[in-house]
C-alpha cells in the first residue's frame, strides 16, 4: 500500500490535530485522480495500527497493519461497487481506473452501490469488533449509492453505532443526499498545484510530465495512469482524427474506441472544445498543449457559440455515458455530431 502522497503531507496532520473534532463520518471530497482513496486508506490502517510510526501513520509491521493489507482486517470494511471491486487492491491506481474497470467488468457486475450492500453492514457495526477501538467502514465511491442504499445508510447515520467510524470518499459531493453529507464533516482534498505535480511525476519516471499532467486535466495519478498506457493509444488516435476534421471518420473512430470507457472519450471531447474556445477567446490552452497548432488552425475557423451550444450537449452526453448503452452506437453519434459541427460556415 502506498504512503501518503507529498501534497497531502500537511493535511494529514492538520487533519489528525482536529481528531478530537471527528464525530462519527468524514466526507472526503475532491477532484478525481488526486488520492482521495488512497488517503482514506491510509487513515484507516493507521487508525487501526497497533503502533503507529512517525506522524501517527501506520508501522506496516504489526498483525493489524497485516490483516489490513491482505483485506482480512475484522475492525475494517469497504463497500464499492461490484464492477470496481476487482480493482479494490490496487489502491494507486484505482481513481484513474476505476470508470475503465466498470467500462471492461461483466456486464453483470453493477456500477453502482446497492441497498443489499449497505444492509451487510449492520452485523459489522452493530455486533463487538474483534479489537478496541475504531470499528472503520469505507465507502467509495459514495456518490455511486443508489437512492435506496442511500437512505439506509442515512439511518445509521443518524443513529451512529458507537465505535464506528464511517469514511465516505467522493469525486461528485453534490449528487450525494443533502442529508448524507450534513452529517458528515466534509473534508475538501488538497489538490496539488502544476510545479508538485510535474516534480512528482518526473520522479515516477514520466518523461513528458507538463503534457500528461496537462491532458490529464491536472490530476497527478490519472497522468501516471495515461503515461503508462493506460488509453494512451486510444487518446491518439482521437487527436489525430478529430484534429483533422476533413478526415474524420466517425464510424471507423466509433469502431476503434468502443473498447474504451465512454464517460472517459466524451470527457476527451469535452477537453477538445474547451480548448477550442479558450485560444479563440483568450489564445490559450490547457490541456492538449502539444495540439497548439492544430487548435490554432481550427478555432480560426470556428463559430464560437456553436462550439459552446455543442459543449453543453456533450455534458448531457457524459450523463448517458454512464448507463448501458451499445458503445459503437453511442460514439458514432457523438462523433457525427462532432463533424457536423466542424462543418458548420
Amino acid at each position: 500500500m502506498r504512503e501518503l502522497y507529498p501534497w497531502q503531507q500537511a493535511f494529514w496532520q492538520q487533519l489528525l490535530h482536529s481528531r478530537r473534532f471527528w464525530g462519527h463520518a468524514l466526507l472526503f471530497k475532491g477532484k478525481k485522480g488526486t488520492g482521495k482513496y488512497d488517503f482514506a486508506r491510509q487513515l484507516a490502517k493507521s487508525l487501526l495500527c497497533s503502533t503507529p510510526a512517525t506522524g501517527q501513520q501506520a508501522c506496516g509491521q504489526c498483525p493489524s497493519c497485516g490483516w489490513f493489507e491482505q483485506e482480512s482486517h475484522p475492525n475494517f470494511y469497504q463497500v464499492v461497487p461490484e464492477a470496481f471491486a476487482a480493482a479494490a487492491n490496487e489502491p494507486a491506481e484505482k481513481e484513474e481506473s476505476d470508470e475503465k474497470s466498470g467500462a471492461t467488468a461483466k456486464k453483470s457486475a453493477s456500477q453502482q452501490i446497492g441497498i443489499e450492500q449497505i444492509r451487510k453492514l449492520n452485523d459489522f457495526v452493530y455486533l463487538t469488533g474483534h479489537q478496541s477501538g475504531f470499528k472503520i467502514v469505507l465507502i467509495y465511491p459514495a456518490e455511486a449509492m443508489n437512492t435506496a442504499a442511500a437512505n439506509a445508510l442515512l439511518k445509521k447515520l443518524e443513529e451512529p453505532p458507537p465505535g464506528v467510524l464511517f469514511l465516505l470518499v467522493t469525486h461528485q459531493p453534490q449528487h450525494l443526499l443533502p442529508t448524507i453529507r450534513s452529517r458528515c464533516q466534509q473534508l475538501a482534498m488538497p489538490q496539488p498545484d502544476v510545479a508538485a505535480s510535474v516534480a512528482w511525476l518526473r520522479q515516477q519516471g514520466i518523461n513528458d510530465p507538463e503534457e500528461c499532467l496537462a491532458a490529464a486535466g491536472y490530476a497527478p495519478l490519472s497522468a501516471l495512469q495515461l503515461a503508462k498506457g493506460g488509453d494512451a493509444q486510444s487518446l491518439e488516435q482521437f487527436i489525430r482524427q478529430v484534429a483533422d476534421p476533413k478526415r474524420l471518420d466517425p464510424l471507423q473512430l466509433a469502431e476503434a474506441l468502443q473498447q474504451s470507457s465512454l464517460p472517459v472519450v466524451v470527457n476527451w471531447l469535452q477537453k477538445w472544445c474547451y480548448d477550442l474556445i479558450s485560444y479563440r477567446t483568450t489564445g490559450k490552452v490547457r490541456y492538449f498543449l502539444k495540439q497548439l497548432p492544430a487548435i490554432q488552425a481550427l478555432s480560426n475557423q470556428l463559430d464560437p457559440l456553436v462550439c459552446a451550444a455543442f459543449a453543453r450537449e456533450l455534458n448531457s452526453k457524459q450523463k448517458l455515458a454512464h448507463h448501458p448503452l451499445n458503445p459503437r452506437l453511442f460514439l458514432e453519434d457523438l462523433f457525427i455530431a462532432y463533424a457536423a459541427m466542424m462543418q458548420q460556415p
